[in-house]
């Protein structure tokens, strides 16, 4: 599940003192990863640039331990059906290979062939999600995903959770990019994970085993920002981690969408800020498909045949807007009891869905 190449390219994730971008110009000066490793102390003490404090990094990085964690890695990968990739690798995400702070080495679980997809739409929002917003990211994602657009977000709860949810309601290829290994999850992110991978690949540049820790999530962020070939930002605050991937995704070139929400709450204040900011005002995924240029799909969708005035003026009032129960059976002249039977059948036969507060949406 390891490439030789990167076996290489793992070791110089091991030498002390030496990032990506250092690692890099390594490489470029010496040709490749390989070539790296083909110098001892005094061949590298005669490159330009590396002094006595990188040669003995280097060299320690050749000893027996790190090729024993290296094999071992190797190892676990192989049992565990975790491809091992480095920029060498057909199936290495090509929009990385012009970025010097992309990782070196990638550990991914699932169907190799969406890195590369032709269209891939990152979403992103707050943890503590309102409803609505999961609601309008799990629906925008399904249409997306079904018009072979490929979701890629961070796998966390609230608005990731929901554009992965999307993506599994369409049965499509979706990507999730962990800040943790990829064996390190709780249970259920377990599954999530086993459940994406049917179609889709979760990714992590961390080791499988490794936990999750603070510092990692700015990084896995900065990956679904350079992955995805357009952003869509939920729900924020000011101070939120999908500001920064909105921000990482200007400085690599992408396109930002913003969803905009109410001003009298401070989880649309980020989108706020970044629509201000230049990125464009997103009211629907139908106008990501127009605004990317990407051809929309003649996939024939299953619309529902109303089967009666009442199902018929429901389903009208709810394409409008999110409507308590009280506000439907007022405009609807009925009672609430006699009201609820309908929206029961309409809500098991997956027509509509009930929200917290008695509120109800369309699918």
């Amino acid at each position: 599940m390891a490439s030789q190449a990167a076996a290489h390219y793992l070791r110089l994730s091991f030498v002390e003192g030496v990032g990506a971008v250092t690692a890099r110009q390594l490489i470029e000066s010496l040709g490749s990863a390989e070539a790296v490793w083909q110098h001892d102390k005094q061949g590298w003490l005669a490159i330009h640039g590396i002094g006595p404090k990188m040669a003995k990094a280097l060299t320690l990085a050749r000893s027996a331990s790190v090729t024993q964690r290296i094999q071992a890695l190797e190892q676990q990968c192989e049992q565990a059906n975790i491809h091992m990739l480095c920029p060498e690798d057909e199936a290495w995400p090509k929009q990385w290979l012009s970025y010097s702070d992309a990782p070196l080495v990638i550990f991914a679980y699932g169907q190799l062939s969406c890195l590369n997809a032709a269209k891939i739409m990152g979403m992103v929002g707050a943890r503590k999600a309102s409803e609505e917003g999961k609601v309008i990211t799990r629906r925008w994602s399904a249409y997306l995903s079904k018009q072979d657009v490929v979701v890629v977000s961070g796998m966390a709860a609230g608005i990731d959770s929901a554009a992965h949810g999307g993506s599994l309601d369409a049965d499509a290829a979706g990507i999730a990019v962990l800040g943790y290994g990829l064996n390190a999850g709780s249970p259920y992110q377990t599954k999530q994970i086993q459940a994406l991978a049917k179609k889709g690949c979760v990714i992590s540049e961390y080791a499988p085993d490794t936990q999750a820790h603070p510092s990692f999530f700015p990084q896995r962020n900065r990956l679904i920002a350079s992955l995805s070939h357009a952003l869509i930002v939920v729900e924020g605050g000011l101070k939120s981690g999908s500001l920064i991937t909105a921000r990482q995704a200007l400085a690599y070139g992408r396109e930002v969408f913003a969803v905009p929400g109410s001003v009298l709450n401070d989880i649309h204040a980020g989108c706020h800020q970044l629509i201000k900011d230049g990125a464009t005002l997103l009211s629907s995924a139908e106008q990501a498909l127009q605004d990317m240029q990407w051809q929309h799909s003649q996939k024939a969708e299953k619309v529902y045949q109303a089967k009666s005035k009442i199902e018929e003026k429901i389903i009208h009032l709810l394409r409008q807007e999110i409507c308590h129960v009280d506000a439907l059976a007022e405009d609807c002249d009925l009672t609430v009891p006699e009201l609820s039977t309908i929206l029961l059948a309409l809500e098991l036969g997956g027509v509509i869905e009930k929200l917290p507060g008695s509120r109800y949406t369309l699918s």
